[in-house]
This record gives C-alpha cells, sequence and structure tokens, in this order.
C-alpha cells in the first residue's frame, strides 16, 4: 500500500492547473502532429519529429502530476494545530551559532518552495524539527556541516 504524502490545499489546486494547463497543450500537440503526419514522409518531417517528442514531454509531466494528485492527502494548513512543528505550520527558528532567525511553513515536497519560505517536511531541517515544541532543539547535519536551531515560535499557517 502507498503512503499518502501531505499536500496543502493550494499546493493541490496548484497542481490541478498545471494539469488542466498541461492538457489542453497536449490537445494542441496532438492536432499539430497529426497535421504534420498528413504531409508525408515522416523521417525528414521536422514539425512532426518535434511534436512527438514535445508531445512525449507533456504526457510524462502529466503522469508524474497525476501520481502526485493520486498519492497526495489533502491538508487545511490553516486548521492544523500549532503546538509542535508539523505539516502546515510556520516555524521561526534561531540558529544558536548565528543568533540569526529564520521562518518556514513546513510542506510537503510537491508544494514546498524555500523561494516562498516553505521547506519540505522531508528535508533535513523539516525533519529535525518536525514534532518539536517551542523552546526544544534540532540538530541539523547536511553537507554544509553541523547546524543547531531552536523553535522559537510555532504559528498557524495564512494560507490553506
Amino acid at each position: 500500500m502507498l503512503d499518502l504524502v501531505p499536500i496543502s490545499k493550494t499546493g493541490y489546486n496548484k497542481l490541478k492547473e498545471e494539469l488542466a494547463h498541461l492538457e489542453k497543450e497536449a490537445a494542441e500537440v496532438r492536432k499539430r502532429v497529426g497535421e504534420a503526419r498528413e504531409q508525408g514522409d515522416l523521417k525528414e518531417n521536422g514539425e512532426y519529429i518535434y511534436g512527438r517528442q514535445q508531445l512525449g514531454f507533456l504526457e510524462g509531466r502529466m503522469g508524474q502530476i497525476r501520481a502526485q494528485l493520486n498519492r497526495s492527502e489533502i491538508v487545511d494548513c490553516t486548521k492544523v494545530a500549532c503546538d509542535r512543528a508539523v505539516f502546515g505550520t510556520v516555524v521561526t527558528l534561531l540558529n544558536l551559532k548565528t543568533q540569526q532567525k529564520m521562518t518556514y511553513q513546513l510542506l510537503g515536497p510537491h508544494d514546498a518552495d524555500i523561494d516562498n519560505g516553505s521547506i519540505s517536511i522531508l528535508s533535513p531541517v523539516g525533519d529535525a524539527i518536525h514534532g518539536l515544541a517551542v523552546n526544544e532543539k534540532a540538530v541539523v547535519k547536511n553537507p554544509s556541516g553541523e547546524h543547531h536551531y531552536e523553535v522559537v515560535e510555532i504559528a498557524p499557517s495564512p494560507v490553506e
């Protein structure tokens, strides 16, 4: 049995939108490939060859998205308990060496985006702090060395 991977409502909806866009694009490419096929000699028909390659890429990505959606468990991040750092919570960490604070939302691997302030619960930092309460400490080992953090705040997500 496959383990379900948590995903935010927002992340799930983004994947559904991307899938709809790709399905529309694939239909257009199929039409162009059909028209190119009617021109004859397929070995030297660049439009046909490129169209088939593009269609393969689109179908591969659509398959990935469908698999992600099928293995996903939707979680409303605005309704998770904030007594511990769990999926959907916004966690502020203190780097005990540099005294710098950083804030991340803990999300699943399908919708985590470091550029937008979210990390995967499966990442080294996410895994280390998952389940911790305020004032608890974590050690994160990664290629750049060992880092020590303290959870200073846990808040609910502002988005689903």
